[in-house]
């Protein structure tokens, strides 16, 4: 008889040793796929924690630059009546200014802009500045409003507002009126003598930084503080700034450029002087960075001692300083020789 082939005997047994894996060959795919999804995981929350921190970054930017950009945009306005030939001196004194008396909005047309060195010389009870950071600076500018109120898509006079009005007739001894709408007559006439002038709004705004947001969160943030008319309204502008330094650049001999900076100029004199301004903000982010310290020492420009302002505010976030210098086209123009 013939005897089977021994390999034919043997094949199924091989089949089954190689079908399917050994207890020490799953142990180590396991190991090595719990390696590479470590791997993935770790460039993952790598990945997410930097696109969380360019997001904070680039949030800090943009609030830094449109925090320098609001007061700018306003300062270059400072000054601006219209049709107004602003002359005359100085008022003597001036101890309110946030006075609701028209009569006073009157006398401080020459007054384009004050500033208060750390908040200093500011009365803080009358304007109700609502928790001024210690030692950051306060700004004011007063000016008209570009376009006429009712004309070319300009809003309409309103009731209990500040308009200003200038006459152009020639033959009118009043050159011009400020004061509310509806409590005011205003009846000055234009270059016709016939037809009433335009009005043009009258604003008054006061920035400054709050340590909070006044929405009940501790945020450093920059405020303005705004002339209603008969009473003032604070509106939080931008958050995350917490410092603010300025300078002013005063003309010394009516060329219309400044002759030297100061952060406190001595007089109401020298404030009717003012062509220039310097600002200095530091912007912080909103959100702490993990494993971050801040160590870094910032310039804010001088005081009014004529020393260097600079701040180590440390902790978890990261900051920057954004300067801007900014001509007052207004006052300065109005000195510029040719």
């Amino acid at each position: 008889m013939t005897q089977p082939q021994r390999g034919a005997r043997q094949a199924p047994r091989s089949r089954r040793r190689v079908a399917g894996l050994s207890l020490i060959e799953l142990m180590i795919s396991i190991t090595l796929g719990l390696m590479i999804l470590s791997g993935v995981a770790f460039v993952f929350v790598n990945a997410s924690q930097a696109r969380n921190e360019i997001e904070r970054t680039s949030r800090q930017i943009e609030n830094g630059r449109y925090a320098v950009e609001v007061i700018a945009d306003d300062l270059r306005m400072a000054g601006f009546y219209g049709e107004l030939t602003v002359g005359g001196s100085a008022p003597a004194t001036l101890t309110d200014q946030c006075s609701l008396t028209a009569s006073d909005w009157a006398l401080w047309t020459l007054l384009h802009v004050q500033g208060y060195d750390a908040g200093a010389g500011f009365n803080q009870t009358t304007c109700a500045l609502q928790n001024h950071k210690a030692g950051t600076d306060i700004i004011l500018v007063r000016r008209a409003r570009g376009c006429v109120a009712g004309v070319s898509g300009c809003d309409a006079a309103l009731g209990g507002k500040p308009y200003l009005q200038v006459s152009l007739c020639a033959t009118e001894t009043t050159t011009f009126k400020l004061g509310l709408e509806g409590a005011t007559t205003f009846d000055l006439k234009q270059k016709d003598c016939a037809n009433a002038a335009g009005k043009r709004q009258y604003y008054v705004h006061i920035y400054y930084i709050s340590t909070d947001n006044g929405a009940g969160d501790l945020v450093p943030t920059l405020k303005r503080i705004e002339l209603d008319g008969t009473s003032w309204s604070t509106t939080a502008l931008v958050e995350g700034i917490e410092e603010l330094n300025i300078s002013y650049g005063v003309d010394s001999n009516s060329d219309g450029a400044p002759n030297a900076y100061f952060a406190a100029p001595g007089t109401l004199a020298d404030w009717t002087n003012v062509t220039a301004v310097q600002l200095h903000l530091l912007a912080r982010n909103l959100e702490k960075s993990p494993d971050y310290t801040d160590t870094k020492t910032y310039s804010l420009g001088i005081n009014a001692a004529g020393t260097a302002v600079t701040v180590t505010p440390g902790g978890n976030y990261r900051r920057h300083v954004y300067s801007a210098l900014v001509r007052l086209n207004n006052p300065a123009g109005r000195k510029d020789k040719p």
